[in-house]
């Protein structure tokens, strides 16, 4: 006979699982049958049961496959940080919630029905269904690979009896779109992060705490802790008393790491990954009130560093930093000062790497301030671009209200600043060649090349020879000290090396229209978009350096253009 749980309002008459379950260990196999509330479905045979009524403080949580039954008490029991995430269901009694509880994206199931409607749609990897008809709301959390598993159990619900008929509370009406919150804005201080936002109770008493910014998991395949409490009013309400927030992704991990979901160790499909996640943690933020000028920080955890794992992690962070920069947002890594921050710091000058704007570093030390010592020199992030966390999984009471788990932060943060280079244009008709005493945009361009985020004068003077012969010397070119059509090429096609073909879009393509203008004397519209001129200039240089003529770029043809070819 197929197991069951048995819930009622008042009891539960079904033995709850209590010990975590891994969900490796459990054997795929069977069925169990959980019933509340007149609302019943049937789980995989390994899943746990919590019951929340019993056990108010437990922590909902979306790392160990599990169905929680009724409320979570407004401040549970959860560390201050979860990263992992594979399947679990909540199911609560819509009678019990608040207009202000009433999340984003719920959708209700037809009268007569206990099931979500045909292609009701996946948010954050949170799928919530409303089921008057049994008086119960459903929020099931999952990840790709679990999405199938977790939508049977959905598309399976029935009404049996028990229930008690209640509607989704109304929530309230919107209030007039306020301007997008920039986060976090610019602040010297102390702030804490929680795994799950806290309740607006616990904000208020939390205002007698020495912390004035809050750290919120706002995105990311891999968070684990539910979120009842983050929603735009609930992020209206803490900007409105002087909290400032630090926006975090809790997305793929380095790949020389056991998590579920991983960075690819092939740097361009790392590069790739990167743009995706950022796309996704616009999308989430932007929903909940923020806007452009804000730092998203990807929250990279500790990893032992190998050469190829570092390549994955700086291309995974360089996708991430271009495609927030070119939605006007800012970027920033959460990692450890001991592997991320190190390697991070190591490539701050390479210009293979688009480097992140802020850093925000895992070191315990107990010191509130924003030194990062051995691990990055003092002049890189220098400009208020740090946040040291500086103590980790602590219980703390203020206001009479106590978290069970939180990490201190120590910010000295600040809008982005405009560098040098940022105003400098890299697209001309043509690139001719430049030399010693030259002056002029062409020269301030090339000086932006070589030195990345230099200070360009405009002038070509020594240090421009200098710098432009032992970028020849490094890429295999005759080290004059001059700037002629090869020098250009490779200079102006530096960067990740994404395979492109027409359709595409983006600073590769600018990079690569560039590249093509220099390589052929030819004049190529420099627009960001892989249109019919662009794939016939491709195919043109293919046939000339007697590469496989495609109209593809792939490796062999950047390969050819950063040779300077």
């Amino acid at each position: 006979m197929k197991p069951t749980w048995r819930a009622s309002a008042t009891a539960i008459a079904f033995a709850l699982l209590t010990a975590a379950t891994t969900p490796a260990a459990v054997a795929d196999t069977g069925s169990r049958t959980v019933t509340y509330h007149g609302y019943q479905l049937d789980v995989p045979a390994g899943w746990r049961g919590v019951d929340l009524a019993t056990t108010p403080s437990a922590c909902v949580r979306f790392d160990s496959m599990t169905v929680y039954l009724g409320h979570q008490t407004e401040e549970p029991d959860c560390p201050a940080k979860i990263v992992d995430r594979t399947a679990g269901l909540v199911i609560e009694p819509l009678a019990e919630l608040t207009p202000e509880q009433v999340p984003d994206g719920v959708v209700t199931a037809p009268p007569g029905t206990a099931t979500p409607p045909t292609g009701t749609p996946s948010s954050e990897q949170t799928i919530r269904v409303a089921v008057p008809d049994a008086g119960v709301l459903v929020t099931a959390g999952h990840t790709a690979a679990t999405e199938q598993t977790v939508r049977a159990a959905l598309n399976g619900a029935r009404l049996v009896p028990g229930g008690a008929r209640a509607v989704l509370p109304a929530r309230p009406a919107k209030a007039a779109a306020a301007a997008p919150i920039v986060a976090p804005g610019s602040f010297q201080g102390k702030g804490f992060e929680a795994c799950a936002a806290p309740a607006q109770a616990t904000m208020d008493a939390w205002r007698a705490s020495p912390y004035r910014a809050v750290g919120i998991y706002s995105s990311g395949g891999l968070r684990a802790c539910a979120q009842p409490h983050l929603t735009p009013a609930w992020v209206a309400n803490q900007a409105a008393h002087g909290w400032r927030f630090i926006l975090t992704d809790v997305g793929r991990q380095a790949p020389c790491t056991d998590y579920r979901l991983k960075m690819s160790s092939d740097p361009s499909v790392a590069r790739q990954q990167g743009r995706d996640a950022a796309a996704s943690a616009i999308t989430a933020n932007t929903a909940l009130g923020f806007g452009a000028g804000s730092v998203i920080y990807s929250d990279i955890e500790g990893y032992s560093s190998t050469a190829a794992c570092k390549a994955g992690v700086l291309s995974y962070v360089s996708g991430w930093t271009e495609a927030l920069h070119a939605k006007g947002w800012l970027s920033g890594v959460y990692t450890s000062a001991g592997s991320g921050i190190k390697d991070l710091a190591s490539a701050y000058t390479n210009t293979s790497y688009t480097r992140p704007d802020h850093i925000w570093f895992a070191w315990w030390n107990d010191k509130a301030d924003a030194d990062t010592g051995s691990y990055a020199p003092s002049t890189y992030w220098a400009n208020h671009q740090r946040i040291h966390q500086y103590a980790g999984e602590v219980a703390e009471t203020w206001g009479g209200v106590r978290i069970s788990g939180i990490d201190r932060d120590y910010l000295d943060v600040g809008p982005r600043t405009t560098l040098p280079c940022d105003t400098v244009s890299l697209d001309f008709a043509a690139y001719p060649r430049i030399a010693s005493g030259a002056t002029g945009n062409l020269v301030k361009a090339a000086q932006c090349l070589l030195a990345a985020k230099g200070r360009p004068t405009g002038t070509f003077d020594e240090p421009t020879v200098s710098a432009t012969k032992a970028f020849q010397q490094a890429h295999g070119l005759a080290a004059t000290g001059e700037i002629e059509a090869r020098t250009w090429t490779a200079l102006l096609s530096t960067g990740d090396t994404p395979t492109l073909r027409q359709g595409a879009t983006g600073a590769a393509v600018n990079r690569l229209q560039r590249a093509l203008t220099a390589a052929s004397g030819k004049t190529l519209a420099i627009d960001g978009t892989f249109g019919p001129n662009t794939e016939k200039a491709v195919r043109d240089y293919q046939s000339a350096r007697r590469l496989d003529v495609d109209g593809v770029v792939g490796q062999a043809t950047w390969a050819a253009l950063q040779a300077g070819r």
